[in-house]
């Protein structure tokens, strides 16, 4: 068995040849620190360009890292020798907006007009937070952050509209203004938290019953950062009712070829 610490140091190659085997299906929280990690979604042509308009106008919780053309499951930019269609852990199937399944390996439902985009994910500010002494009980747990829909919309698109999701981490109270800090220098991976301190602010209204995810208890020291997720998607996906539409599993990312460093301070590496 594999153990996760194991693979904190680990190359991106190396991680999805390890899960393209079938030698990792668990989260990948944790896992090549340093590196960047994404979120995924996979949609029928027809509605590609309409998504991606989606993305553009919800940079916060949807950065686009990378879109495939159609049919390739390559991600060129982020990931050259890649493949979406078996490289990461677990992968959610949505048909008609409904979930139906979750699954290792989607070469079987892969269709020649499928475009995936990938966009990116607060653990990619992990490695940051770790290295600068802010503890993250996700981690040290070895569960995935629990995930919260909002009270607050998206900006709509033509065809896709949903509720703001966001990744909660208790943070301690003295290490919030730094935790801010060190996220908003990477807007490419959701940037600073959308809130910090009372959830039903944002119209959360009990924090030990995530819809996705693990729940985390809130130490008395601590106070509940909320930062934008990319499992946004998945909501506007369950509104909006797609034919099909395939997702990573939550906590289940695609671990890219970028390094954090590369896309600190930059906003936006897909302009239109």
């Amino acid at each position: 068995m594999i153990e996760p610490r194991s693979l904190a140091h680990s190359t991106p190659r190396h991680v999805r040849d390890l899960v393209r085997e079938g030698q990792w299906v668990g989260l990948t929280t944790g896992l090549a620190l340093g590196h960047v990690q994404a979120n995924l979604a996979i949609l029928p042509g027809s509605l590609a360009e309409d998504f991606k308009r989606f993305c553009l106008s919800n940079p916060k919780p949807m950065p686009l890292l990378d879109v495939t053309a159609p049919g390739d499951p390559v991600p060129r930019r982020v990931a050259p020798d890649a493949d979406l269609r078996t490289d990461l852990p677990k992968y959610r199937v949505y048909v008609q907006g409904r979930f139906d399944h979750e699954t290792g390996d989607i070469r079987d439902i892969w269709r020649p007009d499928m475009v995936g985009f990938l966009l990116g994910c607060s653990f990619s500010t992990e490695a940051r937070l770790l290295k600068a002494g802010i503890r993250l009980r996700n981690i040290e747990l070895g569960q995935n952050e629990p995930v919260f829909r909002t009270g607050l919309a998206c900006v709509p698109s033509r065809y896709f509209h949903g509720p703001l999701v966001v990744s909660m981490r208790p943070i301690e109270s003295d290490k919030v203004q730094l935790a801010t800090q060190i996220s908003e220098e990477y807007p490419l991976a959701h940037g600073g938290p959308v809130h910090v301190g009372d959830p039903k602010m944002i119209g959360i209204r009990d924090l030990t019953h995530p819809e996705w995810g693990d729940p985390i208890d809130l130490f008395p020291n601590e106070v509940a950062m909320f930062w934008a997720c990319g499992v946004t998607p998945q909501a506007a996906i369950q509104e909006c009712q797609p034919e099909i539409a395939i997702t990573h599993a939550p906590g289940h990312m695609f671990v890219t070829d970028l390094t954090d460093e590369e896309i600190r301070g930059v906003v936006e590496l897909i302009k239109s």
